[in-house]
């Protein structure tokens, strides 16, 4: 019966696969997540096709390998992804089921955004199961930094350039302008954030480290007692302990996470809870990198005044 299922499976693959037409002249990108194709969108115009992977209401550390995810990168001129083991779950079978050999590491067309980032909580010394799920070379959700998107659309451009050196011009002035908005949507967002400097939250998961570092918030603990494992009993006491002692009044996780726990400890401390696209796409109004972070900045700015 397995074997009946793979062969489904592979046949499927190859039927699609070779149904897909050859039209599209420009560069094919394929995106793991939303933010990054948001930002090659930017920077590719009309010059490139980009296509995610992962929707922004996704966990994108747990996706289901499909074989139509294969077809469309077995057509990618280029693969973008995240990167300090995001993906490690699921893309390595994709790039291997994909055939295609442009898109494996160390070849032209095969990116790992997250190498020039300047990376938080990188783990020193021997990493074993009993630390929970965590990522070794750093926590990956880097993308919540707005001023990494500099450095992240500088990576695509210079592998735009290196495939496609003759629209050199036009990919420089698209990089130019999207520094320029982001630089200005950057100081409208720190004027915005001010205020609220040193202000504690706790969040579920790791997922804010990044946007906490920037706009100078507090994270004193998570309601996940380690990465990817669910709070114990005890551990919901402390945090309820702590944010009656500090008072603590809001609650932070992405909207791929389950909310039970965070609404418990609410109901004892009459904190907020607020659920947070984590990614592009997360909620409607979050249609790319620049408006991702003008809804997270609502949110947060509406609650913080309403809890101050």
């Amino acid at each position: 019966m397995k074997t009946y299922k793979l062969n489904i499976i592979f046949f499927v693959y190859f039927v699609s696969l070779t149904s897909v037409p050859f039209s599209w002249a420009g560069l094919n990108i394929i995106t793991t997540t939303q933010d990054l194709a948001s930002i090659a969108e930017e920077l590719g115009g009309s010059l490139v096709k980009v296509n995610s992977l992962i929707k922004g209401n996704q966990d994108p550390h747990y996706i289901q390998p499909k074989p139509s995810y294969m077809v469309k990168m077995n057509r990618a001129d280029l693969l973008i992804y995240q990167g300090l083991e995001l993906e490690i779950g699921w893309l390595p079978v994709l790039i291997e089921g994909s055939r295609n050999p442009e898109i494996r590491l160390g070849q032209r067309g095969h990116l790992d955004a997250s190498e020039n980032i300047s990376r938080l909580e990188v783990t020193v010394g021997d990493v074993n199961r009993s630390m929970g799920d965590i990522h070794p070379f750093g926590n990956p959700h880097y993308n919540l930094d707005p001023e990494n998107g500099f450095i992240i659309a500088k990576s695509i451009f210079d592998k735009l350039v290196e495939l496609d050196p003759e629209n050199k011009l036009k990919y420089e002035s698209n990089l130019s302008q999207f520094n320029q908005k982001l630089k200005a949507k950057i100081n409208q967002w720190e004027k915005q954030m001010e205020p609220f400097r040193g202000t504690k939250i706790i969040t579920y998961h790791k997922v804010w480290i990044y946007f906490a570092q920037k706009f100078g918030l507090v994270i004193p603990s998570t309601i996940e007692v380690k990465p990817g494992v669910p709070p114990t009993t005890k551990h919901l006491a402390y945090l309820t302990g702590l944010m009656k002692r500090e008072k603590i009044k809001m609650i932070i996780q992405s909207n791929y996470y389950e909310s039970k726990f965070a609404h418990m400890i609410a109901d004892k401390t009459g904190a907020t809870v607020q659920t947070l696209p984590a990614f592009v796409g997360g909620v409607p109004e979050a249609q790319d990198y620049f408006s991702l972070f003008d809804k997270i900045n609502e949110v947060f700015i509406h609650n913080l005044k309403s809890g101050s």
